[in-house]
């Protein structure tokens, strides 16, 4: 039996409703501040904290639940004849039910520019507190963090006169995931300010769902999407859905490596992706080159892939994509005319990210194993210009050298052992994910064909042996861009001579497993 119930929060959504129902039950209401000028101003009688507690809040708010008479109306075992008469020789009523959510620390520190101290004041002290305490006593207590648990419980009150155990204790299961969460994200806060090291000896991360999945890799997995409590921008778990099916476990993964493959690039760009692989990619000197580059270089695999853009799409860019079957498009923003040519599909979905090309600077790679996780920084550094070794006889020319940087942006992106062979400003052939390194390049040079003639070859990493040099000089590659590293590189490298093939070292690797 509800008698007495705490509400003190800063999310008033749909509170006044809540608060009036009980009000009319004959419950009586504690609550402090802003929660109880709300009720007041409603037309609800409310007693405040401090005719509760005896003892007026002070210091700027900063003290006003942390009390006694509230802890112990919280914690009192109702079935435990020693807590109830240490209640009465204390003159301490019992509490049923505490409504409360917390100082917006998140809203305050997501701000352009929070001040520190700002981000200080909104921790909560006394919310979580109460939660934990009432979350601690579920037997005997309602505990409410959500707004959405205000109806359920209303209901169950006007069914069966008061909140069944099973319901407390998973409302109390809630509060401390919600405090946990809440903690969690302070904690990283404040560790970041204190420029603490990278990898603690704990660590703690808060996501919240953005929805439900029908189904994970697989029809027989179950999955969920996620987003950080602070995802920078760009970030796919930003991006806005404006048309189409909800989106698959598959879909999201498959476009998030779109992005990063899309960030590589400040030129006009597109690149589709299949199975989280780059398949094709394109850059030009407007967004509809771009497009009909990373067609033209593999119609093929394109289908029913993902396709990410870095500029407006235009209703050219638009029919042209129209044509064929794709899964995804993102793209900063859209035409008028492009949406209505792109929302002709009714399976397409159709996604916006602003700020689609900031590459995330606090951003880390996590690799779950069993019972653990890996985690590292984010592969988003590259060599600098002046740290590039030109190894063989003849350097690449200009034009090479163009093919060359773009075919290394692409082939960063590419599942490990990967070959990218690339020309024209596009890539002509991709081997991904191969067990050596050969194998990706046969793969790559076969899609590539006749236009390998005159192309270039980019390696995520080194050469092992001379293999990969004869087969590129064999299907008519002129020049190589790869990290360099081997025991046998000089192999590679009088290869090269051998052929007329340009080569430089970058002395970065790009493994992606």
């Amino acid at each position: 039996m509800i008698k007495r119930a705490l509400m003190s929060v800063s999310d008033k959504t749909g509170l006044i409703e809540f608060a009036r129902v009980l009000y009319e039950m004959g419950v009586e209401i504690i609550s402090t501040g802003g929660t109880a000028k709300a009720l007041q101003d409603a037309g609800l009688k409310v007693t405040g904290i401090s005719e509760v507690t005896g003892f007026p809040e002070c210091l700027d708010g900063r003290v006003k639940t942390l009390h006694p008479r509230i802890h112990g109306g919280l914690l009192a075992v109702r079935d435990n004849a020693e807590h109830m008469a240490k209640l009465k020789e204390l003159d301490i009523d019992t509490i049923d039910m505490v409504v409360v959510n917390l100082y917006p620390f998140r809203k305050t520190i997501e701000k352009e520019n929070a001040a520190l101290e700002e981000a200080i004041e909104n921790i909560d002290i006394g919310g979580p507190s109460m939660l934990r305490a009432a979350a601690k006593n579920n037997s005997y207590v309602t505990v409410l963090v959500d707004p959405r648990d205000y109806q359920p419980v209303l209901d169950e009150i006007k069914s069966n006169g008061g909140v069944s155990e099973e319901t407390n204790f998973k409302l109390a299961a809630k509060v401390f995931s919600h405090t946990a969460s809440y903690d969690a994200l302070i904690a990283n806060y404040l560790w970041d300010k204190a420029g603490l090291e990278k990898y603690p000896e704990t660590i703690t991360m808060t996501y919240e769902k953005v929805q439900d999945l029908r189904y994970g890799e697989n029809p027989h997995q179950s999955a969920a999407y996620y987003k950080a409590m602070q995802a920078e921008k760009g970030s796919m778990a930003n991006a806005i859905q404006l048309h189409g099916k909800e989106l698959s476990f598959n879909n999201i993964n498959d476009a998030n490596a779109a992005l990063e493959t899309l960030k590589a690039f400040s030129e006009p760009a597109a690149v589709a992706v299949k199975h989280a692989n780059p398949c094709a990619v394109g850059i030009g000197s407007s967004l509809y080159e771009a497009y009909i580059r990373a067609y033209e270089a593999d119609p093929v695999s394109i289908f029913g892939g993902i396709v990410a853009l870095n500029r407006e799409v235009d209703e050219m860019t638009a029919k042209e994509i129209d044509k064929i079957f794709i899964e995804i498009v993102i793209a900063p923003s859209y035409s008028e005319d492009a949406l209505k040519v792109l929302m002709g599909k009714k399976n397409i979905r159709i996604m916006t990210l602003a700020d689609i090309s900031n590459v995330p600077v606090k951003d880390v790679d996590i690799k779950k194993v069993g019972g653990g996780i890996l985690i590292q920084d984010a592969d988003w550094s590259d060599f600098d210009m002046k740290d590039i070794q030109y190894v063989t006889e003849r350097k690449p020319t200009e034009e090479e050298m163009k093919n060359l940087l773009f075919g290394w942006k692409v082939v960063k992106h590419v599942k490990s052992n990967a070959i990218v062979i690339a020309r024209d400003g596009m890539t002509v052939g991709i081997g991904p994910g191969q067990t050596n390194r050969i194998w990706p390049t046969q793969m790559s040079l076969e899609r590539a064909g006749e236009r390998a003639v005159g192309a270039v070859l980019a390696s995520d990493a080194f050469f092992p042996f001379d293999d990969v040099v004869q087969a590129a000089a064999k299907a008519g590659v002129t020049a190589i861009i790869q990290p360099g590293g081997s025991m046998k590189d000089q192999d590679s490298i009088e290869a090269c001579n051998k052929f007329g093939i340009a080569m430089i070292f970058t002395g970065v690797r790009h493994f992606k497993h």
